[in-house]
Formats: C-alpha cells, sequence, structure tokens
C-alpha cells in the first residue's frame, strides 16, 4: 500500500502535523495539496519546534522530498522565508519540489482579501487576510498566475502587467491607492530567480513513484468541514482539505489512494464563526483552552472549544472514507472529573445522527450527550495501548464504535515520541 493520505476531519488544528513528521520518515514523497500560508503545522521535537505554512513537514526528514502541489496558492516572500528559518534551525533536510501548477499570491490579494472582509461588516467570514481566497478565484477566474509562468522572467512580465491593470481598477472601486508595476514588478521578480531552482514536473515525478511501489504520504491542510463544497459554508476556505482534494491538487487519481487516516482532536475546536453545537462558553472550555494551548498557529487567535461532536465525525469518516483514526490530545481532557461526546442533535424537527442540510439548522442543534467517567494523571510517557487509563481506553472504543472507524494511533502529546501506534496494519500495511 503505498499512499497513504492524512485528512484533517475537524475544522483544522488536530495536530496533523505531529502527524506528518511522525509517518514522513517512512515515506519516498510527503505532499501537500491545498490551501496557502493560511494553515499552520507545527512539529516538536527535542526541545526544537518547527512552524510550517507552506512546506511540508516532511522536509525535515532528509530522505523524504517534500512537494507543494498544484492545489496550492503560494505567497513567494513567505515561502523564502519558511526556506531560509528551517535550514537555520536544521541543516540536513529533505529535497522541496514546486508544483509548476501552483498558483502564486501577491500583494494585491492580500490586500483585497482584508478590503472585503471589512466591506463585508457584521458578515465576516474570519478570514486570515493572506490572500488566499482572492488567489483562488484568480485561479477559478483565469486569472491567476501560476508559478510555471512566474519563474519564466518573459512570461511573468507580461501577465502581471495584464493582470495588474484589473485589480487596480477593483482597487479603485475600494477608494484604494492603485499599486506601481515597477516596484512590485522588481520586487517579486528577484522572489522568482531564489523560487526557479525549485520549480519542477512534480505530477509527473509523483504518478512514476506510485507506479514504482514508492511511499506516497498526502500532508492535509485545515479540515474538512473548512472544505469550500462539505464544510460550515460560507465559513469555510477557498480550497478543498478533504481527502478527495488530495487528488484534485496533485494529479494523482482517484484509485491511487490507498488509505485515508483522519485526524481528530479528543475534543472540538475552531477558528472564527460559524455553528459549533458544543462549544463550551464556560470554565470548562477555557481549561480545554489553557491546556491544549489552543491558539492559532498562523494568527494566534484565540480557538473555540467544545467537547468531541461524533455527529461531525460520523460525516467526516463517510466523505473522506477513512480507514482509521488519529486521536490527538488526549492528554489535555486528562483531570476532568467528566468527559461528555455528542452522539446526536437536537432540531425542531426532530433528533437526528445525520449533519443538518443547511447552516441555519446547523446553528439551532442542541448536541444530546454521553457522559464519561474522566481520567487523571500524565499521559505523556504512555507508548502502548494498555498503558492509558482504562477510562481512556474506553472513551476511545466508544468514538471506533458510533463512527464504523476503528483508532489506528493515539498522540499523548506534542512530541515526536509521545505518539502510540495501536493499529499499523491501518497505515501503510
Amino acid at each position: 500500500m503505498p499512499s497513504l493520505v492524512i485528512v484533517g476531519a475537524q475544522w483544522g488544528d488536530e495536530a496533523k502535523g505531529k502527524m506528518i513528521d511522525v509517518l514522513g520518515g517512512d515515506a519516498s514523497y510527503v505532499v501537500r495539496w491545498s490551501g496557502g500560508n493560511n494553515a499552520g503545522h507545527t512539529v516538536i521535537i527535542g526541545d526544537q519546534t518547527f512552524k510550517f505554512q507552506l512546506i511540508p513537514a516532511g522536509i525535515l526528514h532528509p530522505g523524504t522530498v517534500s512537494i507543494i502541489g498544484g492545489g496550492m496558492v503560494v505567497c513567494p516572500k513567505h515561502l523564502i522565508e519558511e526556506i531560509d528559518r528551517t535550514r537555520e534551525q536544521r541543516a540536513e533536510l529533505g529535497e522541496l519540489i514546486v508544483s509548476p501548477a501552483a498558483h502564486v499570491v501577491f500583494p494585491y490579494h492580500r490586500l483585497l482579501d482584508a478590503l472585503e472582509e471589512e466591506a463585508r461588516g457584521e458578515n465576516k467570514i474570519g478570514t486570515t487576510s493572506r490572500g488566499i481566497g482572492p488567489a483562488y478565484t484568480d485561479k477559478v477566474s483565469r486569472i491567476g498566475i501560476r508559478m510555471g509562468e512566474f519563474v519564466d522572467p518573459d512570461i511573468f512580465a507580461k501577465r502581471l502587467r495584464d493582470v495588474l491593470a484589473v485589480k487596480n481598477r477593483l482597487l479603485r472601486m475600494f477608494d484604494h491607492a492603485e499599486i506601481e508595476f515597477d516596484a512590485l514588478h522588481a520586487e517579486y521578480a528577484a522572489y522568482a530567480e531564489k523560487i526557479r531552482p525549485y520549480v519542477k514536473d512534480a505530477e509527473s515525478r509523483l504518478f512514476s513513484a506510485y507506479q514504482a511501489g514508492e511511499r506516497i504520504l498526502f500532508e492535509g491542510a485545515q479540515g474538512t468541514f473548512l472544505d469550500l463544497d462539505h464544510g460550515t459554508y460560507p465559513y469555510v476556505t477557498s480550497s478543498h482539505p478533504i481527502a478527495g482534494g488530495a487528488c484534485l491538487g496533485t494529479g494523482l487519481g482517484p484509485r491511487h489512494i490507498d488509505r485515508v487516516l483522519g485526524v481528530a482532536k479528543a475534543y472540538t475546536t475552531r477558528v472564527g464563526e460559524g455553528p459549533f453545537p458544543t462549544e463550551l462558553n464556560d470554565s470548562i472550555g477555557q481549561a480545554i483552552r489553557d491546556a491544549g494551548h489552543e491558539y492559532g498557529t498562523v494568527t494566534g487567535r484565540p480557538r473555540r472549544c467544545g467537547w468531541l461532536d461524533l455527529v461531525a465525525l460520523r460525516h467526516s469518516a463517510a466523505i473522506n472514507s477513512l480507514s482509521g483514526w488519529v486521536m490527538t490530545r488526549l492528554d489535555v481532557l486528562s483531570g476532568l472529573e467528566e468527559i461528555r461526546v455528542a452522539t446526536a442533535y437536537k432540531l425542531p424537527s426532530g433528533e437526528t445522527k445525520s449533519l443538518p442540510g443547511s447552516m441555519a439548522e446547523w446553528a439551532q442543534a442542541e448536541p444530546v450527550y454521553q457522559t464519561f467517567k474522566g481520567w487523571s494523571g500524565n499521559l505523556r510517557p504512555c507508548r502502548q495501548w494498555d498503558e492509558l487509563p482504562a477510562e481512556a481506553r474506553t472513551f476511545l472504543e466508544f468514538v471506533a464504535e458510533e463512527t464504523g472507524v476503528p483508532i489506528a494511533v493515539v498522540s499523548v502529546g506534542p512530541d515526536r515520541a509521545e505518539t502510540i501506534i495501536v493499529r499499523p496494519d491501518a497505515l501503510w500495511g
């Protein structure tokens, strides 16, 4: 089984970066397929902390090739800074490839992102203002600039001039100053020079690797319920962080995906606006936030916290075709007397175990809880399933039974070593 997708099963921030690092050493390729520097992955190895927003976390394994896929949108300045920062922290890194099909994020994307969010007034989406949405809008409108064009000096100058004329008309509509071509071109042409060596034919290389039986690990960013089609629209991202997006953003077909692991916290968090039935606006919610350091990797914003939602996880398991769960942050719940899990929703139309069909209904959902006895003690030294408290195992077994998906991995701390592989057969096979 040479290919494995790691997907966020909730609203992002599930600790996918750690799992990519844990499994990356066993892979020949680690490929990120969607999003941009609006997503953040943190990897902790001993006393070193690495923060990634564009580069796949597999870069920390020298023998692994990390690919920024064609489904991504890339801020060149941020990518260069991230490469330089990572090299300062660690001398030996894996090879980095950027797909020519990936789109480029420019200052006008960030500017329009902020202006459009401000114009929404009370209906703000909660964007990170990194220009991700406008970059994807350009992609769909077929006026975006791809990496392959960006690193070609002659093509880039002409494309930028044409696109900038369109963007300046938009800026005038917002009563904002226009962006001057010469300064923007000079700055970004310099970035292109630095990035050019990384831009290579990623798609053909991946297909050849799969045919040769090499292991490919697909690195998901953000989470299932931020998906443009399947998330809590309009409070979603502009791409496809679900497992199906791994095909769209890399060029490998559906039959080339062998296994899919869904990463989920033992509780639920989300950033920004949108429905959140199990949200805890009380001392328990704050205790979870404090214990889990639940503040955004990219924005620093405090995350909304709540109990685990199995209605959402059942749906996530279905649309991602999950073959196993990676349950993270189990250690954060240690010390709570009781732990609750939502098994259904109460709606005006009655009780349901399925997701509501509209955001209006979802906003009215009241969770139906099942309560479990909590556990205490430090879970971080645990390395085997049987070393976990009996109450924690009962909790995890219930999640597996209710969702129909086995527990494959349990994370009991942020460090690479603080991981329990429960089902090795659910990984590479």
